[in-house]
């Protein structure tokens, strides 16, 4: 294995030690753009310095330091002042065509840079007139409208080069919407329409457009916790990361697989990105799996189902959760809390699969005597574990979201430069810090910036609302069938566009349909959020699947089709969580409300897994119930859903009547395969766990 040593010694078990797996070159992305230039010299040290000046300007204003001369930045001029420093670096970091060259920047780029750093700081210097005069509304002066409408052009370029044209595509005609809103042939899509001075007023002057949800988000918290998850991956928290699940799990019953998906978890919770998960655990976990027994097509699907889990684990989820706390003008620490017992049943049916599957297949875990020690482990990096409490600390119990991040990198910093001999930090390494944030900054001011222009205008046209009313008329008033039809949208439009994008679209139109059928609002949101996020293993698009058939040497779409099987769960949690929002910890009682629905979900699930493996726990191989197989195996599923979904609400049975359905499918299920499998004679060697 590449990424792990082996020591030599003759007279000693041979113990993998295993690397960082982000090394100095750690990056979060957003979008799936994978070719990217990298830039050199003077440059590179530009982006360094505007990086640097990002993230002061983001202290300054969460902390109400005022500059230190007790001058006060109006939020607008802080977000233009963040477009300014990011947004052109957009021209040099992504090339405009797939022949633009990598080892240098095409004069084309440079004009784009410049045109797009002045329109920026002409609209900065310009935004307090436009607040004290209601420039959005209309009046703005010529040069005003003219730098906005090369705003305007520069964003859809920059949306492109960083989500792809399926992105530009899907944002462009509803940015241009408004200007001919009022066309017979747009039907239920007809709105108030404005004329181009209007509208291009309307975008980059109000904070409902370019300066409105996403970029409100990434300003006031997405900055601080980039530099968080950076600054965890650059003082080596992924090499504790790995090694303390190897350490944990290693041991047990397809253990390899088990040390993918608690690594793949922690690794996520400081990353929020799936693709950056799967090339880093991936990388260490994938060729563990391959040699303890795993065919290459399943090494590869866990991984993706794991690193999957990136955006839904909290402390640090993806981009997305903090776009969610601003459309439902509540804090980071809510969202993050309504993550925590989805995020817990979707890994804790990922882990039952695998054991299923490990079960079924003989397949054992890796001698003690191979693995890193579990206190050598824990002293190296015990640092890591104080800093995220400090962080869940002040995100849960002080609710200082936007403060909680930079507190925590500052003492993280302290201690991996006092504890730690190997990732203390130097010159170099800031340099490195800084540029590393840079380009991740630069990717999610590109994709969230045009995104804006979407809320902006269905804000204009004012049409959000009678949509939301004929989507009602359209489903007949059917809760279930406004959901469905919200999951296929979803999962449609997340076959083209990033997870961000795809929630900003549903947010829109269909959330507001959703809560005037009294579905909670926070359920809702998590809804079209996870099923937006399926895409990224559900085929033909799922790219986490092919990167980690990438790695596993695996076809590509092959794996995409096993991640699919392999987190099913997945497709279903978000339907668990809409029927009852206690799982979201919302509504009353949540927490004692929300444990005992997640003990009944997880208890569904474990059949649920049992049938789609084939090997059900305390009943064992079901191939030894022969021609029954199948038909019990379809049993144990449609028993264990039945289970695992909440009663009550919007539900025609309450949750005793589903819980006494679903057992009595699963009870004779059950009894008959431990009838026939018991029967049979011979049992196989290594089904049973160690």
């Amino acid at each position: 294995m590449s990424s792990a040593s082996i020591s030599d010694p003759q007279d000693q078990p041979k113990r993998i030690v295993f690397d960082d797996p982000h090394g100095a070159a750690a990056n979060m992305q957003e979008a799936e753009v994978t070719r990217v230039r990298t830039l050199r010299g003077a440059w590179r040290w530009t982006l360094v310095v505007a990086t640097a000046a990002t993230i002061l300007l983001c202290i300054n204003q969460q902390f109400s330091l005022r500059f230190f001369v007790g001058y006060t930045q109006l939020n607008t001029e802080y977000f233009y002042l963040l477009i300014a420093l990011m947004l052109p670096f957009t021209f040099l970091i992504f090339p405009g065509t797939e022949r633009a060259p990598l080892d240098r920047i095409p004069w084309y780029d440079l004009v784009f840079f410049v045109v797009t750093f002045a329109a920026a700081l002409l609209l900065m210097s310009n935004v307090r007139k436009a607040a004290e005069a209601g420039w959005e509304f209309g009046g703005a002066p010529n040069s005003v409208i003219a730098a906005g409408l090369v705003m305007w052009v520069m964003l859809m370029e920059a949306l492109r080069r960083t989500g792809g044209w399926s992105l530009l595509l899907s944002v462009l005609p509803f940015t241009v919407y408004p200007l001919f809103a009022e066309s017979g042939w747009l039907g239920p899509f007809r709105g108030t329409q404005s004329t181009l001075e209007q509208a291009t007023a309307y975008h980059v002057l109000s904070g409902e457009s370019l300066l409105g949800i996403p970029i409100q988000a990434f300003a006031d918290t997405v900055i601080g916790f980039l530099v968080f998850g950076t600054a965890l991956m650059m003082t080596g928290a992924g090499k504790f990361f790995i090694n303390l699940a190897f350490a944990l799990c290693g041991t047990f019953r397809g253990g390899a697989a088990k040390v993918c998906i608690f690594a793949s978890g922690l690794l996520g919770m400081m990353s929020g990105s799936i693709i950056s998960n799967v090339l880093t655990a991936g990388t260490m976990t994938i060729p563990v799996m391959k040699k303890s027994g795993f065919r290459a097509s399943y090494a590869g699907a866990i991984e993706a189902c794991a690193s999957t889990g990136a955006v839904l684990a909290p402390p640090v989820m993806g981009a997305t959760a903090f776009v969610i706390a601003q459309f439902l003008n509540v804090s980071y620490a809510d969202v993050a809390l309504a993550a925590i017992i989805p995020a817990a049943l979707y890994y804790i049916g990922l882990f039952m699969q695998v054991d299923s599957y490990a079960a079924r297949h003989g397949l054992k875990g890796i001698p003690r005597a191979e693995l890193p020690r579990v206190m050598d482990t824990i002293k190296d990096g015990w640092y890591y574990v104080f800093v995220i409490a400090l962080l869940i600390v002040m995100l849960l119990y002080f609710k200082r979201e936007s403060h909680a991040p930079f507190y925590a990198t500052a003492l993280l910093l302290v201690l991996n430069q006092l504890f730690s001999k190997d990732t203390r930090w130097t010159l170099g390494t800031i340099g490195k810090f800084l540029e590393v944030n840079g380009r991740t900054f630069v990717e999610l001011v590109g994709i969230l910036a045009g995104c804006g222009l979407l809320i902006g205008a269905f804000s204009m046209t004012g049409v959000v609302s009678s949509l939301a009313n004929d989507l009602l008329t359209l489903a007949g008033d059917n809760a279930l069938l406004l959901l469905g039809m919200c999951a296929l949208t979803s999962l449609i439009l997340g076959l083209g566009l990033t997870t961000t994008a795809c929630y900003i679209f549903l947010a829109i139109l269909v959330a507001p349909a959703l809560e005037k059928l009294g579905l909670n609002k926070m359920a809702v949101h998590m809804f079209i959020f996870y099923w937006g996020m399926l895409s990224s293993i559900t085929p033909p698009v799922a790219i986490a699947s092919f990167a980690a058939a990438g790695i596993a040497g695996s076809p590509a779409m092959k794996t995409g089709w096993e991640s699919m099987w392999v987190g099913s769960i997945i497709y279903f949690i978000p339907f668990f969580f809409v029927l009852n929002p206690a799982l979201v910890l919302q509504g009353p009682s949540p927490y004692l409300a929300g444990l005992g629905l997640m003990a009944l979900a997880a208890f569904g699930t474990l059949f649920i897994c049992g049938g789609i493996q084939g090997y059900q726990p305390f009943v064992g191989d079901l191939r030894g119930a022969g021609s029954l197989e199948w038909p019990i195996r379809v049993l144990l599923v449609i028993g264990g859903f039945v289970v695992a979904t909440p009663g009550g609400g919007i539900m025609p049975l309450s949750q005793m009547q589903v819980t006494l359905l679903g057992l009595a499918i699963l009870v004779p299920t059950v009894l008959l395969a431990l009838l026939l499998v018991r029967r049979q004679t011979v049992v196989p060697d290594g089904l049973r766990a160690p």
